[in-house]
């Protein structure tokens, strides 16, 4: 009985740290350089906003510090968003 447990656990482990690898390099679809760093640019920004409500929140900004920081963090997300926008809608355009 105990080998039967020993099993199950390995395989538990086994499917547990192999899934992300699963299904991965399978698709034909290639993903563009310039969206994925437009996309990888747009996470950073929205951690840097998360970053500087946390900083406000435990007093390591003053309000007028984190108020001139925010606008110009979401200025540069929106700039973001137009340009990872655009990039898709080439993308699009260019697969028909």
């Amino acid at each position: 009985m105990e080998i039967v447990y020993l099993l199950l656990m390995a395989a538990a482990v086994v499917a547990f740290v192999g899934y992300p690898f699963w299904g991965k390099g399978r698709s034909t679809v290639t993903e563009d350089p310039e969206i994925a760093a437009l996309e990888a640019a747009r996470e950073a920004k929205y951690r840097e906003i998360r970053d500087a409500e946390v900083d406000l929140a435990t007093g390591k900004l003053s309000q007028e510090d984190h108020e001139r920081i925010n606008a110009e963090l979401r200025s540069d997300a929106v700039g973001l968003l137009g340009e990872l926008d655009e990039a898709r809608r080439r993308a699009d355009a260019e697969n028909g």
